[in-house]
């Protein structure tokens, strides 16, 4: 059976789905087949408003209670990393330890499954959160509004970068867990569709910082899902395809490099 002639999900099935897989929320799922994947993937920059508020709103309480904008950036950056349970980051080590392993895909594959994290995966990781902490503090820098804004932006660009990682044509490089269950369900032009709309709310929410803000933000989330496009390539033709952890890679890489366009104001 081809995805087409799959049901297409409703839309509580498929927020149940997106909640359900990228967040600690706890849902029930009430799907689990490919028609849910492909819902549940294309509402997934709405997770990324939700995540980004919430980074937003802690970011915001602490410039209220007299934090500078390093402390406001931690806290900004840390409520993704707890809403996810560190999945992203965690996936972000795990593929960066096969990238770094010089192992042809299988061994690489097998490295990815452990649960230690090696030194690629530490060094990486190390200099991602700093360019996520870094980055949120240039842009609470220019008050909190503007670093509430970044941190929902970059939210939501990781997520939009996962629309496109799901985008037909990509395969699965396992074939279980999440990564196969969501790897190829969103047609192209689908995808295209949903990173055209997010740019567009991203400039448009930038309109009231004036200047060449509103364009800077929608070219943060074009920049971010390029940067999770190079990922995805660059997993396909080392591993063969996605998987789970390939995922969490591409939404960290394109939150912070979304981050870094805003930070860089």
């Amino acid at each position: 059976m081809s995805d087409d002639s799959l049901p297409p999900a409703s839309a509580r099935d498929a927020l149940r789905f997106a909640f359900g897989t990228l967040t600690v929320v706890p849902v029930r799922l009430t799907r689990w087949d490919r028609g849910a994947a492909r819902g549940g993937m294309l509402a997934a920059p709405l997770v990324g408003v939700v995540v980004g508020l919430a980074a937003a709103i802690c970011g915001g309480l602490l410039v209220a209670l007299g934090a500078g904008p390093l402390l406001a950036a931690v806290g900004a950056v840390a409520v993704p990393a707890v809403l996810t349970r560190g999945l992203h980051l965690d996936g972000l080590a795990d593929t960066a330890d096969g990238l770094g392993s010089g192992k042809g895909a299988e061994d690489a594959l097998r490295i990815m499954k452990q649960s230690d994290i090696g030194p690629f995966g530490v060094v990486v990781l190390v200099f991602a959160l700093l360019a996520q902490v870094a980055s949120a503090a240039a842009c609470y820098g220019h008050g909190w509004v503007y670093g509430g804004a970044a941190a929902v932006l970059s939210a939501v660009a990781a997520r939009a970068a996962l629309v496109v990682a799901c985008r037909r044509g990509v395969p699965a490089a396992r074939s279980g867990g999440l990564g196969a269950a969501v790897a190829g369900v969103v047609p192209g032009g689908l995808a295209a569709v949903v990173v055209g709309v997010c740019a567009g709310f991203a400039a448009a929410g930038g309109l009231g910082f004036g200047g060449f803000t509103a364009v800077r933000c929608g070219v943060a989330v074009l920049v971010g899902v390029g940067g999770g496009v190079v990922v995805v390539g660059r997993c396909r033709r080392r591993f063969g395809g996605v998987t789970g952890d390939v995922f969490g890679a591409v939404a960290e890489v394109g939150g912070t490099a979304a981050f870094l366009v805003l930070g860089l104001r």
